[in-house]
């Protein structure tokens, strides 16, 4: 498999992924890269691309636009490179298809969600043919996990518990782009986890479209199912040396139980943190949405962990505008999250997607009428946050230096985390410590030089923490840090008054070397157990650009 640059140069081919859509594209993409790497591409770096991959979203309208606009302004940028190649994956791609090349047909690969390790022998077919390619299975022949995977970040890793999933949900089309639910063997899973913490990873997020169904859909016929499957692997999780912080994401009120919350609380390094899909908080509405559960079910799960977890941060997502939707309906949404208290909430205004019940459901909402109900969700939830917010202020918080800082945390010389329950907080290294220079850049950081925590600060040295606190070492992303809210808005902390103390990590020490972690194959693909990473096989039947499967 050839990855050379054309015009025999001789030079690497370099690579870029970009990635629209949730976490499980964000983890998919990391695949990629992984395979890409694999087959002798390098990553572009910031240098121009000689292959762009799109991984695709289909669960809004925007993400078709967004897409077609990104490939319009690539086209002229292909006609002045000779040999660049650009592949769109993703769900967008499982939906669209040949429509993809119909609407941009300077495109040289469409691959879907079920074959992904198809893509490097894609790229090469489609090089030596001069023909773009097409292929698009109805169901995945291996799990993703099996593949290798070039991660994003030196601190923290996305697992992926299962993939799939089993719910019916008339909004929602990821079923019928990602397959039904298929799950992970444990021993697989805490494999990856285990492997990731070898290379100094401190956090890891289980991946599932409903986690709390995990243990009923294994691929291995050999392991015996279990409705207490995912409070076992949380528990497991617990065990991991080294691993100090464990979220998931996606749970489904319908199925969420009260072993996992004995759990999360139970377990060390959980953290307490929970994502709790509401999506309407009218039950005439969940019925229309085909959730299998109602307001009074999911407010009393919040009661349940807050009870277990006093201090736990709860977020959600909200749909505003589900055709038939009235105004006593969203007044039902308003109660709930007025009851709730959420530290965050995803809010999205219904849009219909083709293939799905609900977009051709009677009643649909007016486009104004749904902007308006939007306005009106977002500043409630918002004064929520920051009402919840404000209780905090005083509270000392640890945190796991991220980096992913602000324009305008660098400009006030802060620097940024993510507490245990997930808030985002923007902190001050230490007042009068006389040094506010580079934090070198790490595993994802794209940079070629020093990130400059302010502008002007004319130091030349790593941060210090301020006077007193018994640091060691500078303060890096993957570092863990004690200091004390100060200030609040709705979407994040501030603490101004310096750092209690620094934990320099082997996570800090992966991004400053500029060092990401890397996972080659685990346990089963979706037949016999394998051993290592399983080559990637020859493509074997090919589409012109207007045929499809």
């Amino acid at each position: 498999m050839s990855s050379e640059s054309p015009a025999g140069t001789g030079e690497q081919r370099r690579y870029e992924v970009r990635t629209f859509g949730c976490q499980m594209n964000v983890h998919d993409s990391e695949r990629i890269s992984g395979l890409l790497e694999q087959a002798g591409y390098v990553p572009a770096d910031g240098d121009e691309p000689d292959l762009v991959v799109f991984n695709t979203c289909a669960v809004r309208e925007n993400a078709d636009n967004k897409l077609y606009g990104n490939l319009s302004h690539l086209a002229p940028v292909k006609r002045g490179k000779p040999g660049m190649q650009i592949a769109v994956g993703g769900c967008l791609a499982q939906k669209d298809r040949s429509t993809v090349l119909d609407r941009a047909p300077w495109v040289d690969v469409v691959f879907g969600t079920h074959n992904i390790g198809s893509l490097p022998a894609l790229l090469d077919r489609a090089r030596h043919n001069d023909e773009a390619q097409i292929e698009i299975l109805e169901s995945l022949d291996r799990f993703p996990s099996t593949l290798p995977a070039r991660r994003d970040s030196a601190y923290s890793g996305w697992v992926s518990v299962s993939v799939g999933c089993n719910n019916t949900c008339t909004f929602c089309i990821v079923p019928s782009l990602r397959g039904k639910e298929t799950d992970r063997r444990p021993v697989d899973i805490l494999a990856e986890v285990e492997a990731l913490v070898a290379q100094g990873v401190l956090e890891v997020t289980l991946l599932g479209q409903n986690v709390n169904a995990y243990g009923m859909s294994f691929a291995d016929p050999e392991q015996p199912r279990s409705r207490g499957a995912f409070a076992d692997l949380l528990r497991a999780c617990g065990t991991v040396a080294g691993l100090e912080r464990v979220r998931f994401t996606s749970p489904h009120p319908a199925e969420f139980t009260d072993d996992v919350i004995e759990a999360m609380a139970q377990t060390a390094n959980v953290c307490p943190q929970l994502h709790m899909p509401l999506q309407s908080g009218s039950d005439r509405v969940l019925r229309a949405m085909r959730r299998s559960y109602r307001q009074s079910k999911f407010l009393g799960i919040l009661d349940r962990v807050r009870a277990a977890m006093p201090h736990a941060a709860i977020t959600t997502d909200i749909i505003v505008g589900f055709p038939g939707e009235t105004e006593a309906d969203f007044q039902a949404t308003l109660d709930v999250v007025e009851a709730a208290r959420f530290s965050s909430a995803f809010t999205f205004q219904y849009s219909p997607r083709p293939g799905t019940p609900a977009a051709t459901m009677p009643d649909q909402v007016p486009p104004e009428v749904v902007t308006e109900r939007y306005q009106r969700l977002v500043a409630l939830q918002e004064s929520v946050c920051l009402t919840e917010n404000q209780t905090l202020v005083g509270s000392a918080v640890e945190l796991l230096v991220t980096a992913d800082s602000s324009r305008k945390s660098a400009e006030h010389d802060r620097l940024t985390g993510r507490a245990r329950d997930g808030r985002l907080v923007h902190f001050a290294p230490g007042a009068g410590s006389g040094a506010s220079g580079p934090i070198r850049p790490g595993a994802g950081s794209g940079a070629s030089g020093p990130i400059r925590p302010g502008a002007g600060s004319g130091a030349s040295g790593p941060i210090r923490p301020g006077a007193g606190s018994g640091a060691s070492g500078p303060i890096r992303p993957g570092d863990i840090v004690t200091t004390t809210i100060t200030s609040v808005a709705p979407h994040h902390l501030m603490a101004d008054g310096g750092v209690i103390s620094i934990r320099n990590t082997r996570a800090g020490d992966a991004y400053e070397a500029n060092r990401r972690p890397t996972t080659a194959s685990t346990g089963v693909g979706l037949g016999l157990p394998t051993i290592g990473v399983r080559p990637i096989e020859p493509v074997s039947t090919g589409c012109s650009p207007g045929g499809g499967n």
